[in-house]
This record gives C-alpha cells, structure tokens and sequence, in this order.
C-alpha cells in the first residue's frame, strides 16, 4: 500500500475551494436533495442532469411527495436520461422511507446502503455530505486520479481492485472535514484529472504524481475488456387511424425499459425489407385483428441506440389502419406516457403527430 501523507488532502481541499463549481446541490445538508442529485447524476452528466434535479425538487419538494407519486409519472419526468432502473429504484427507496422508516432518511453510510439502488459510493457520498461520516467516496473520478497518482495498475473493475481503492480513498481521507475531500476528489477528477488529455502540468499534484513522472497517464487505469456489445433489430409498428388515433403498448418483465410504453415491437434477426416484414410469423401474429390499408417504412436508415451490452437498431413501420381498434389513442394521451427516448423523439418528429 502507498505511503500516506496528510499533505495529499490539504492540497486537494485547497485546489477544491478555489476550483469548484457553483453546483445546485452544492452547500446544502438535505439527504433527500443530495441522495436525488446522486441517482441523477449516475451514468448522466452534470450539464445533462441538472434540468432533470431542478424538475424532480419541482415535482416532488420532499420525500413524501416522491413516494406517494405514480410510477408512470415518475418515469415520464425522467424520461431521457436512460437507465430506466434507476428511476423505479429511487421510488421504491422513496416509499420505503416513508413507510417504513417513518419519512426520517437514514443517517449513517450502513443505513444508506441499505436504500434500493443505492451502493457504496452513493452511500459515502450522502453520509459524509449530509451527516459528516468519514467515509471515503469511489467512483469513476476518484479511480482515475488514485491510480495515476500512485501509479497502480490494479484493474479497477475487479474485486480486488475495488477493495485496493476503497481502502486507499479512506485512508487518504480528512476524517476532520469528509464532506469537503470528498467532493474535491469528485471535482478534480471530473475537471482537472480528466481520461483524456489532462493538463498535467498545471496540476496540483504534478510533483508527487508516478504516471506523469513515468509517461503513464494515458494507461490509467487499467480496465478489464468490456463485455461483447450484442445487435439487436427493432421494427416498430406505428398503427395509424384516418382520424390520427394510434397503439402504445406497457412493457412487461425485468428487461429494458420495463413498464415504459412502446408501440407493438416486432424483433428480427437483422435489418428486413417490407417483404421481409410480412412474412415474419411474429408480424402476422401481431396484426391479425387490425384491419390494415397500407405498410410503409418511415426511417430508411435505422435509428441506433447504444445501451450497456447492446445496440438496437430501430426503425419505424407506419400501418394506415382502414377501421379504429379498442385501445387506440389520441396523440395528446400518447404524449403524456412514459416512453423511451428513441419513441420519444420519434413521436415528437412524426409529422401527422404535430400537425394540428
């Protein structure tokens, strides 16, 4: 383990009080806030979530406001942000709080990470923000600046590269001042110890730091092969009545974008033609009721979306409809469900949806 010295958290509390930015949820104690920016702001960047932030204090002032709101309407706020889980994950902590904690938020890390989607970085983040629990924060950033700094080339995604760091961050925190060093190891990774082309030579650290000493900095740090990113094809048909109704389907299960609404999704095995189309088994299966007068392809080139593990390559099907079916939908209602973003843009572009 490296050796450590009390030097390295003065130096970063100092560039943090004359560097950082004038963030929402920056100088406030309230768990609920702190906890809401958190989740936001997983996999999200700042400039990207703060409107979010600023629409779920709006929404739902306090916990108890989150809890007792809709699914569906805490899903339509987050709509674009991806991730969907996280969304579901902060509602059900929500009501759990308030149900079975009495509305109090937890006050210590062991508690905190005991909230549904919440881990242990989100948990140090809010016991040393909210309630000055010395308990360091690990995530993207803090990685990032600790392996260049002491030159450690423990890959960051295994087991024992999480405990190596973990146990490093706590011992090169203040346990005098926690909130402040660990927003500053946030702050300087997201603004100064950035993953490509830091300023290394303006940096604070320079002096001490191995991987510019030794020309390392682009080789930290290390990280294992991302798992293989799978293609997937999605038709999507867009059932369409002369009076401008049309179809939204919930989905169900554990998979992507569960309890969203989508128009009836067909799958195929790569991109296909309308001929093609016809004669899937799943498309005549799915449209075996509706009484159709013409098929065509409103996006040639497919829209694709990049996940995790998997790119979905989509298009859109437009199905003129000759007789309105049950459940069909007047594009007002079709605007006010929680879709995903790609069927979000999609409806907001479609002409004969916004040309009243």
């Amino acid at each position: 383990m490296p050796k450590i010295s009390p030097q390295f958290s003065k130096t970063l509390i100092k560039w943090y009080l004359h560097n950082k930015r004038d963030l929402p949820w920056r100088g406030i104690s309230n768990p609920y806030f702190i906890w809401l920016s958190e989740i936001i702001l997983q996999q999200t960047r700042v400039i990207q979530g703060t409107p979010y932030y600023f629409a779920f204090i709006e929404a739902f002032p306090t916990i108890k406001d989150l809890a007792n709101a809709e699914e569906e309407t805490v899903l339509k706020l987050w709509q674009g942000l991806g991730y969907y889980s996280r969304a579901r994950n902060l509602h059900t902590a929500a009501k759990y709080v308030i149900n079975d904690l009495d509305g109090v938020f937890p006050s210590t890390y062991s508690e905190i990470l005991k909230l549904k989607g919440v881990g242990d970085y989100t948990a140090s983040a809010i016991a040393s923000i909210c309630f000055n629990e010395p308990t360091a924060v690990v995530d993207g950033n803090v990685y990032r600046v600790l392996s260049r700094y002491f030159g450690i080339d423990t890959p960051i995604s295994t087991t024992a590269g999480i405990k190596e760091f973990k146990i490093l961050a706590q011992q090169l925190l203040d346990p005098s001042q926690p909130s402040d060093h660990n927003q500053a190891m946030m702050e300087f990774g997201a603004r100064h110890c950035l993953p490509q082309n830091p300023d290394c030579n303006t940096c604070v650290f320079k002096d001490g730091c191995v991987a510019f000493r030794n020309n390392m900095v682009t080789t930290l740090p290390v990280k294992l092969k991302k798992t293989k990113v799978r293609s997937r094809y999605f038709n999507f048909l867009v059932p369409l009545s002369e009076d401008k109704l049309t179809l939204l389907e919930q989905r169900e299960g554990k998979g992507i974008w569960q309890n969203l609404f989508q128009f009836p999704l067909i799958e195929t095995s790569q991109l296909v033609n309308e001929e093609q189309l016809l004669e899937e088994e799943n498309f005549r299966s799915q449209i075996k009721d509706w009484d159709i007068g013409a098929v065509s392809l409103y996006n040639e080139a497919a829209v694709i979306h990049k996940l995790s593990h998997q790119h979905l390559h989509t298009r859109f099907w437009i199905v003129n409809l000759n007789t309105e079916m049950d459940q069909m939908m007047t594009i007002k209602e079709v605007k006010q469900k929680a879709v995903p973003v790609l069927i979000g843009n999609f409806i907001d572009e479609f002409l004969p949806f916004n040309n009243d």
